[in-house]
């Protein structure tokens, strides 16, 4: 039997990312877990901030973002950008995180995320308590160790369930693998 509980937002683990956003000279790191794709062809993914937060005005005034993907090996960094603000400190030299000039957006990325998605904000659609905002993807950066047939896999990706971070990584599955049984 089935408990019913209160609407909540109960769909979970997401990948938890390091969003950056900003110019060369005021920018930003924000821990976010709210993020997703929402679109194919353009490619599209979103994300969705909180009203109080920093990065908020610096995503609008710039109307650029990136999304860096973390790993394991990144948690500390990957916490540490979510308990400061950034009008407080500077969360790259807090969190020993290193800049780099985005290649399609004027946003820095971080060096140490193994991938990196540069995004343009083509649509803003205000919420209750967040702000989510749509960015085209205009451009995708990946370690080669994490290019595995044209595609970013990275081992060992951390996601957000409930406020735990968790480890993926073990593949169960691939697309399609119930296509191939039926055809045996």
């Amino acid at each position: 039997m089935k408990i019913q509980l209160k609407p909540s937002t109960v769909l979970a683990p997401l990948p938890a990312v390091i969003v950056t956003c900003g110019d060369q000279t005021e920018n930003n790191a924000i821990t976010l877990a709210w993020v997703g794709t929402v679109n194919s062809e353009p490619p599209v993914v979103s994300i969705s901030v909180r009203y109080s937060r920093h990065s908020l005005s610096l995503i609008e005034r710039t109307g650029e973002f990136t999304v860096n993907l973390i790993p394991s090996s990144l948690i500390r960094e990957l916490d540490g950008c979510g308990v400061v603000s950034g009008r407080d400190c500077d969360k790259f030299d807090r969190m020993g995180l290193t800049r780099k000039n985005g290649v399609n957006v004027a946003c820095p990325y971080i060096a140490e995320s193994p991938a990196v998605i540069e995004c343009k904000v083509i649509k803003r659609v205000d919420l209750g308590t967040h702000a989510v905002f749509f960015g085209e993807v205009v451009g995708v950066l990946a370690e080669e160790d994490c290019i595995k047939n044209g595609r970013i896999a990275i081992d060992r990706l951390v996601v957000y369930n409930n406020g735990r971070y968790l480890e993926a990584g073990d593949t169960i599955g691939t697309y399609g693998f119930t296509a191939k049984e039926r055809k045996s």
